[in-house]
Order: C-alpha cells, then structure tokens, then sequence
C-alpha cells in the first residue's frame, strides 16, 4: 500500500516539487481598496477558473436574522442595475412599492394570532399585483445566461458558516466580461423577487433539514456541541427567523461585509497576468472599501461533560460524535487530518475494516475534521449508522474502542507513512483542476490570510509522529469533551 500510495503521489503531481514551489507560482496582489488578487498562470486549455470569496458567512449575522448570508447569496443571481434590467428607471418605481408592501405584510403577520386577516389578505393581493407588474420589466437569469451563452461552466455559489463563495470557469478570451459581471454585481446588485425567493429558501430547508432526518440530526449535533459560539447556528436558518428575513437587513448585510476589503479573488488558467491584473483594476479598483464591522464573536466556554440529544424518527438509526479541538493553522488540526485518514480513509482504514467488515455492526463509519468551519475552533466528528440488528450503542461502543487505541497503542510507521502518502496525494490532485487550485487559494487566503498554506500543508503533515497522535487524542478525544447526538426510532 505505502508503495501504491507513493506512485500514485508522483502520478499526481502536475510537475516535481509541485506544493512546494507553489509559493513562487503565485502571483499576489492587493488594490488600494482592499482587494486581495491571487493569479497562477498555466496555459494547460484555453480555459480560466475564477474563484470570489466574500470573508462573511453565518457567523456574521445576529440571533433573530439566521439564514441571511445564504438568502443573500441567492439574491446576488438575480442581476443588476444593468444586467437584466429592460427600464431600470421604470423598474426602481415598483420595486420601491414591494419592498413598502412587503414590510407591512411582514409586520402583520408578525403579530401571529392578533393578526388582521383582512388586511393580511388585502396587502397579499397587493402584493401579487405588484409582483406580476415587475415581472415585465426584467429579464429572469439574465446573469446566468450571460455566463452560459459564453462558454461558463461550474457556474455556482454557497454558504458556508465563514465564507460566501462564487465561482464559474470561461474560455481565456472571456476574462473582461467575468470581471465586468462580477464588479458589476458587488457595486450594482438589484434584489428581484426577494419575497419569492425567500420562500425558495423556506422549501430549500423544508427539503434538506425538515424532510431529511441526516439534515435534522446535523443540525441537532451543532446546536449541542456549541452553546455559546454562533457555529451553533444553521447556515439555512432558524425557520422562524427566514419567514421574516428583511429586505432592508439584507441590503445592509450585503453593504457591510461584501466589500473589495473583505474579499479574495483567485485566477487560475490561461492568463496573462499583467493584462488581467490591468482589466481587474478596471472593473473592481474603483469600488470604494468599506468599514469591516469586526464585533468580537463570543467564545465557546470549555466544556466540562458530555452532551447527548436525541431525535425521534422513523427512519434508520444513526450517530454523530462530535470533540471540540483547535482550527487551522494549529499544528494539532494537522494531527486531526492524518487521525481522519487513519480511521475512515478508504477500505483499508480502522473503521471500516474493524466495524463494517470484521465485526459487521455497521453499515458505514466514517471522520471528518473541521465542522462546521474553520476560522474558529472547531469540531472532530465521527458519523455512524448501525447495520440492523445492531444499535447506536453497539456502534458507538466500538468506535470508543478504536479512538482509546490511538491513546495507547502508537501507530505503526508503516500504517503512519501510508495515510500521509494518501493525504499527500489527495491534496496534491485537488490542485491539478484551475478550479481547484483557485478554490484552495482563495479559500486559505480567506481564512488563515496566507495561500502559503498549500505550500506549507505537505511539510507539516510529515512532520507529524505516532507521539503527536497519542497526545492529540489523549488531550481531546475525552468522555468530557464529546457530544453525542442519535437519531432513534419511534418504537
């Protein structure tokens, strides 16, 4: 395995050394405004990705407004003041009115069983009205079509509980209509048919959380692993909060924290990067930078016992373990990620070789490192489900069984060399794609402010022992520190 492993590393590699002569591949630049540009040349296709990443996520916003940041990323399709207006001036006039509608419908309903019915029914056919109306003065998915019509592809957004992200690939000759696009909308956003996309939002979270017992026990395990830090917090929402998202909060949200200085460009592909460096200077270095509202997030406090919930469902029983632990940069967040290798990564690792093939007792096991973000501590996390006739409890007994091995018995330099040959070379092929080298870059940028995180991850992580190992999960892998949340039956 270690000799598989370490062929399929030079395999990989797009050139010798690739990781570690990364820092000098990037081309970085700062505009006066803030802006952070990272650029890689590679003239691998006549194709560029691009990779927008806004330093705001759920964390950012306040109890009572959950689900901001993802509604917003919704909002940011629906075009701007030019990009799929017909008559904006015209258009302006009506939205103005939904907006007024939209706040006084709110407000009513607001009031739950003192409610006027009468009014609460008027303001909705006026507001009905009024959104038939703006229908004709717009053109749908104008932004989109654009990209596609152009030759985009892996045109996407999402929400994370840190960062916004936006990202698309186009051929090489297309960089100035990205960056007339994208500056375009962070300085000229329009929000059409917020009532109705929040909506959209309501039925996205309906599907992926109330109607989905994995979506209702992930966010059941995050809410009593943190009590204190808002990583408690869905990134969706809480459902009584979306019904009532505003308008005018949002376009503050958006004001306030999708600024040039708040942000990180990645480009990546068949560039010339003093030419593109000179359209990006064009379109976003007129864009004025804005005061970061940097208000202290509040710490988790040290948790001193374990926690356990329950969810009553009728679907098949599953666990979530959960341990609090450092983020990255901190070396033990390394250790993390060659621990997640030793127990879940592949068939040949320790849960799947000991719970699902030699003792049977699961249908799958598997570790993640870093729920549910990673600019604040964060979350070691082991995901079960029991295969029938066994329990939870048979389940989680085995993999306590497995996590007090790494506290005594050190692992093998064989086994330790293989995982870090695995992770070596899983890292190493997420760069070989432009867009997954821009991911990476922006992303690290974004939370540690260095990209020199790629080119140092490789190094750090063969600096880690079997000593590191037994100390890392002595020290956090404890009774006291973990959460356990399980899905049961109803019977």
């Amino acid at each position: 395995m270690c000799i598989l492993a370490s062929i399929l590393l030079i395999i990989c590699m797009p050139s010798p050394g690739f990781s570690y002569e990364m820092g000098n591949r990037v081309l970085s630049y700062t505009l006066k405004n803030g802006l952070k540009i990272l650029m890689v040349e590679r003239h691998l296709s006549p194709t560029v990705s691009f990779y927008i990443q806004h330093r705001v996520g759920a964390v950012e916003e306040i109890d009572g407004r959950t689900g901001t940041a993802h509604l917003l990323e919704h909002m940011l399709f629906k075009g701007t003041k030019t990009i799929g207006a017909k008559n904006y001036h015209e258009e302006e006039k009506i939205l103005k009115l939904i907006a007024g509608t939209g706040k006084e419908l709110d407000l009513e309903k607001m009031k739950d069983k003192d409610a006027n019915k009468a009014r609460v029914q008027a303001l909705s056919e006026r507001m009905e009205v009024l959104q038939k109306k703006h229908k004709k003065l717009f053109l749908e998915n104008e932004l989109d079509r654009l990209y596609v019509e152009n030759g985009g592809d892996n045109i996407n957004a999402s929400t994370g509980q840190d960062l916004t992200t936006y990202h698309v690939s186009l051929p090489s000759n297309k960089i100035e209509l990205w960056a007339r696009i994208e500056a375009d909308r962070m300085t000229a956003p329009v929000f059409r048919e917020f009532y109705s996309e929040r909506n959209v939002v309501m039925e996205e979270r309906k599907q992926r959380i109330e109607s989905e017992p994995d979506g209702q026990l992930y966010e059941q395990f995050l809410a009593t692993a943190f009590i204190a830090h808002p990583y408690r917090r869905p990134v969706l929402g809480w459902p009584s909060d979306m019904q009532f998202l505003s308008l005018e909060y949002t376009e503050a949200f958006f004001k306030r924290y999708h600024a040039p200085n708040n942000t990180v460009i990645a480009i990546v592909g068949d560039i010339d990067p003093a030419n593109t460096l000179a359209i990006i200077k064009k379109y976003f270095g007129a864009i004025p930078s804005r005061h970061i509202d940097h208000s202290p997030i509040t710490q988790e406090p040290p948790q001193k016992g374990e926690r356990r919930a329950d969810i009553v469902s009728d679907a098949s029983p599953q666990m979530v373990i959960g341990y609090h632990k450092p983020s990255l940069p901190d070396f033990d967040d390394y250790v993390f990620d060659v621990i997640e290798c030793i127990l879940s990564k592949g068939r040949t690792s320790r849960f799947h070789r000991v719970l699902v093939e030699e003792k049977t007792l699961a249908e799958s096991v598997h570790a993640v490192n870093g729920l549910p973000g990673a600019k604040y501590d964060n979350l070691f996390a082991i995901f079960a489900k029991p295969r029938h006739p066994h329990t939870n409890a048979d389940v989680g007994h085995a993999i306590y069984e497995e996590i007090e091995k790494l506290k005594t018995e050190p692992v093998a330099a064989r086994e330790l060399q293989k995982v870090k040959n695995q992770i070596s070379a899983d890292f190493i092929r997420s760069l070989n794609s432009n867009l997954g080298l821009a991911n990476l870059l922006s992303y690290f940028e974004a939370i540690t402010g260095s990209y020199q995180y790629i080119t140092d991850h490789i190094k750090v992580i063969e600096r880690v022992t079997s000593e590191d190992i037994v100390r890392v999960a002595k020290k956090y892998l404890t009774p006291d520190n973990r959460t356990v949340v399980e899905l049961v039956s109803k019977n």
